[in-house]
């Protein structure tokens, strides 16, 4: 994700907005950017007012080759969203090109699954 990118800014607001639907699951959200955490950044997640946090990946982008969403030229993080259980199990991976804008409902369906809430 870049920092004041309208596609990042839209993913992170769909979550905010969907904030109080995930917390009710016990889901806590994390956005993890491959940008620098800098001046730049913390000021983008504060104009969104972001009730969660945004890290960064930088400089070994560890999370990010971790869970296979490198891209490589230009290197930067491939949009995705990850559904991880309390033990440390992927129970949904969410992947798009960089224009979506990934809406909250199927990721809260399967929050709701894994937390047994139809």
């Amino acid at each position: 994700m870049g920092d004041f990118m309208p596609t990042c800014a839209a993913n992170l607001s769909a979550r905010k907005a969907d904030y109080g639907k995930f917390r009710e699951l016990n889901v806590q959200i994390l956005a993890i950017s491959g940008t620098s955490f800098q001046t730049s950044q913390q000021a983008f997640a504060n104009s969104l007012d972001l009730p969660f946090p945004l890290l960064s990946d930088r400089p070994e982008l560890q999370a990010i080759r971790s869970y296979g969403v490198l891209h490589t030229s230009p290197i930067m993080a491939r949009r995705a969203f990850f559904l991880i259980d309390k033990q440390g199990v992927v129970r949904g991976r969410w992947l798009a090109d960089d224009s979506a804008t990934f809406a909250s409902e199927p990721i809260l369906q399967v929050a709701r699954e894994i937390a047994g809430k139809p």
